[in-house]
């Protein structure tokens, strides 16, 4: 599955990027507060035998998906609700450099 990437590991990199944008907005003018994040993803689901049975969710480019003639693959929304770990009660502010394009 070169083409996959799985679901744990793609959680942790959005994790890691929005701490990222979270750490570059600390002093920007103009912040966002991220009530929810909502993905949608192509996921395969991957069962082994050895040693034990695994589960594993493969995350897959919509693109890559109907070259994948072996592997079933099924349509996951994920909605999640960013938590600051220092403030637990507080909305996180996510803020990030602006976009070739954006006003």
């Amino acid at each position: 599955m070169n083409d996959a990437v799985e679901l744990a590991d793609m959680i942790a990199q959005l994790r890691q990027e929005l701490s990222r944008a979270m750490s570059a907005g600390e002093d920007a003018d103009l912040r966002f507060k991220a009530e929810r994040v909502e993905l949608e993803l192509t996921v395969g689901v991957e069962r082994t035998h050895e040693p034990g049975v695994k589960v594993r969710f493969w995350v897959f480019d919509a693109s890559a998906t109907a070259k994948r003639s072996a592997t079933v693959t099924q349509k996951l929304t994920l909605t999640l609700q960013p938590v600051r770990t220092d403030a637990p009660d507080q909305m996180a502010l996510i803020s990030g450099d602006e976009l070739l394009g954006e006003d």
